[in-house]
């Protein structure tokens, strides 16, 4: 079986990365932190180990992003495409883990994530600050999966 390889990008295409092997983590996220910069009820998180992850984008790696971080989490830095200003991947210095969103990866001709199945979320992770109620199968949890409590 080859090792899965995913390709992502911001909406204008001018940042871009890939990511190979299975996730640490994929969940939908639930927290407010999520929601208030993503301008969503939830989004779909997928955590990499750092050597799993590499820009691939043309354009120099500065001169194509811009980085910040956020008040009260200054051990993680997020890139975003300094043309379109989309946010594309977080670094966990903490952890050494790549943080990306799954609905930025490329897609086959029907528009489904090409390699679904290897990073298909698991869970709903900090489900207790949710916007709206999921019903699907999937576990909701306080915080992380298998590392809070879990809440259905």
């Amino acid at each position: 079986m080859s090792t899965p390889i995913h390709a992502g990008a911001c909406f204008c295409g001018a940042v871009s990365y890939t990511v190979t092997g299975k996730p640490t983590l994929s969940a939908y996220c639930h927290c407010s932190r999520c929601q208030i910069m993503n301008g969503s009820a939830f989004i779909w998180t997928i955590h990499f180990p750092a050597s799993a992850f590499s820009w691939t984008h043309p354009e120099q790696h500065d001169a194509a992003t811009d980085t910040y971080i956020t008040e009260g989490k200054p051990w993680k830095t997020r890139f975003r495409c300094r043309k379109c200003g989309t946010c594309v991947a977080s670094y966990n210095n903490k952890t050494e883990h790549w943080s990306v969103w799954g609905v930025q990866f490329e897609r086959d001709e029907k528009g489904v994530t090409k390699d679904l199945d290897s990073v298909k979320p698991t869970a709903h992770i900090f489900y207790e600050t949710r916007l709206v109620d999921v019903n699907d199968e999937l576990s909701k949890w306080e915080g992380y999966e298998d590392k809070s409590t879990r809440i259905l």
